[in-house]
C-alpha cells in the first residue's frame, strides 16, 4: 500500500464513520445539536475549503486541486473539510445559535492555511484543524460549551458499552492499519493515566474520579479520530512516543490550573510546540548541530558515524544512509 493509498483509505472510512456517527446521533443518540446546526457546519467547511484552495491556486499559478477529475476528485478533496466539520459539531454545543460553529469551522480551516512551517522543502500545516477550531469557540464564547452525555443520553444497559466498544474497535482497526498511530494512542492513554496518579498523590483527587474520563466516548473520539492526525502528528515511533506524552503532560498541568475542557488545549499548546521545533529545524546551523550531535551519541555507543538528514514530519526522526 503506497502512502497516497493509505492516507485515501484513511481520510474515506474516517468520513464515512464520522458521518454514520452522527447520523445516530441525531436519531437514536439523542445528539442536543439540531440537524441544521450539522448541516450548516458541513456547509462552511466545504465553502472554506474551496475557497482557500481557489485563492491559493491563483496565487501560485496552478490549477486548483478539485478540478481535473470529475465529482469524484471533487469529493475526495473535500473529505478532510466534511471531517472537520462534522466532528467541530459534535464536540461543541452554542445552543441553538448558528455564529459559534461557523466561528469553529472557518477558525479550523482557515489554519490549514495560515500556520503553516516549511519542512524538508515542502510547506506543510501543524495545527490539529478540528482541535483548533473547537479550542478556540471554547475560548472565545464563553457560552459555549462540550455536552459529553448527549452521546449515549438515549442507550440503556448494554448499549452504554456498546458504543464505546465499537468506536475502540473501529478506532484501533484504522489507526492501526492506515495511519500508523497506535504508539501515539497507547503513548497519550499512559501519560494521562500517569497524570491521575500524580494528581492524586499532589492533591486531594480522588484517583477513581481523576481517570473516568478515559471511558467517556468524547474522549474516546478524541483519542481515536482526532489527536492521531497524520498531518499534524509525527510518523516515527519516537516522535509519536514524545508527542502523546506530551499530550497527557500538558493536560495535568492545565488540570492543576483549572482550565477547562482541557484535551483541546493540551493538545493545541503541543500542536503550536510542535510546529516551532519545526521551524527552527529548518536553520542551516540547528541543522549542523542535530547532525553533531547524533553522530556523537552513535560514536558512544559504538556505532560508525552515518551520514544523516532529517526528516521533516517527524520530531527527532532521522533517515540513515550508509
Amino acid at each position: 500500500m503506497t502512502p497516497e493509498q493509505a492516507r485515501l483509505g484513511a481520510l474515506t472510512r474516517f468520513a464515512v464513520a464520522i458521518t454514520v456517527l452522527n447520523a445516530l446521533g441525531h436519531a437514536y443518540l439523542g445528539f442536543e445539536i439540531s440537524v441544521l446546526q450539522t448541516l450548516v457546519c458541513a456547509a462552511t467547511g466545504y465553502l472554506t475549503e474551496i475557497i482557500l484552495e481557489t485563492t491559493g491556486a491563483w496565487s501560485e499559478a496552478r490549477k486548483p486541486a478539485f478540478l481535473g477529475g470529475g465529482l469524484k476528485r471533487l469529493v475526495i478533496f473535500l473529505l478532510p473539510a466534511h471531517i472537520t466539520s462534522l466532528a467541530t459539531s459534535m464536540l461543541i454545543y452554542p445552543g441553538d445559535r448558528l455564529l459559534p460553529l461557523v466561528f469553529a469551522v472557518v477558525v479550523a480551516m482557515t489554519s490549514k492555511a495560515i500556520f503553516t512551517v516549511t519542512s524538508g522543502g515542502k510547506r506543510r500545516h501543524f495545527l490539529n484543524p478540528s482541535n483548533t477550531g473547537i479550542a478556540a469557540a471554547l475560548f472565545l464564547f464563553p457560552t459555549v460549551g462540550a455536552l459529553p452525555y448527549h452521546f449515549t443520553a438515549e442507550l440503556y444497559g448494554y448499549w452504554d458499552w456498546a458504543l464505546p466498544a465499537l468506536i475502540v474497535c473501529t478506532g484501533s482497526f484504522l489507526n492501526a492499519r492506515f495511519t500508523k498511530r497506535m504508539p501515539l494512542i497507547f503513548a497519550w492513554l499512559g501519560a494521562f493515566a500517569l497524570q491521575a496518579v500524580v494528581r492524586h498523590f499532589i492533591y486531594p483527587t480522588w484517583l477513581l474520579a481523576s481517570l473516568a474520563p478515559l471511558t467517556s466516548v468524547p474522549f474516546l473520539l478524541f483519542t481515536f479520530y482526532m489527536i492521531t492526525d497524520p498531518q499534524t502528528t509525527p510518523s516515527s515511533v519516537r516522535g509519536q512516543v514524545v508527542f502523546g506524552a506530551s499530550v497527557g503532560a500538558v493536560y495535568g498541568v492545565l488540570m492543576g490550573f483549572h482550565v477547562v475542557y482541557m484535551i483541546f488545549p493540551a493538545l493545541l499548546l503541543v500542536c503550536v510546540g510542535r510546529g516551532i521545533i519545526l521551524y527552527v529545524c529548518e536553520f542551516a546551523p540547528v541543522r549542523k548541530l542535530q547532525g553533531t550531535v547524533e553522530r556523537l551519541w552513535l560514536a558512544a555507543f559504538g556505532r560508525p558515524s552515518l551520514n544523516l538528514q532529517t526528516s521533516a514530519p517527524d520530531m527527532g526522526k532521522r533517515v540513515t544512509t550508509p
